[in-house]
């Protein structure tokens, strides 16, 4: 269940994105996701949540955390809400099969279980 607010709450909210956009994508490979356009707006979608719930998160918590990209997270939100023409689905990729199983192992210590 979500935690009602604060930093518990985004960080619950970063993983569950995290872990949607991973487990609709499970089994896709880079081809497959590259010619599905409504898993890649999905996919989209959940990285801006994370992005926006990253910058909603305590400078304390992000300063005790740096083991997680925290501006890195949000420019990445800023790109895909404000400057959509320039999303690179290669860069989605990237982000969906790197940057989120990593971000889900450092956050999953830090929320509580669902």
């Amino acid at each position: 269940m979500r935690p009602e607010e604060g930093d518990a709450a985004c960080l619950w909210d970063m993983a569950d994105a995290a872990r949607t956009a991973l487990d609709i994508t499970a089994g896709y490979d880079r081809a497959r996701y590259l010619s599905d356009r409504t898993v890649q707006l999905a996919v989209e979608r959940l990285t801006e949540i994370i992005g926006e719930a990253a910058r909603k998160v305590s400078q304390r918590l992000k300063d005790s955390h740096p083991e997680i990209s925290w501006r890195s997270i949000i420019a990445q939100r800023h790109v895909l809400a404000h400057e959509y023409g320039e999303i690179k689905q290669d860069r989605m990729w990237r982000v969906l099969t790197e940057d989120l199983p990593k971000l889900l192992a450092a956050l999953e210590p830090l929320t509580p279980p669902e």
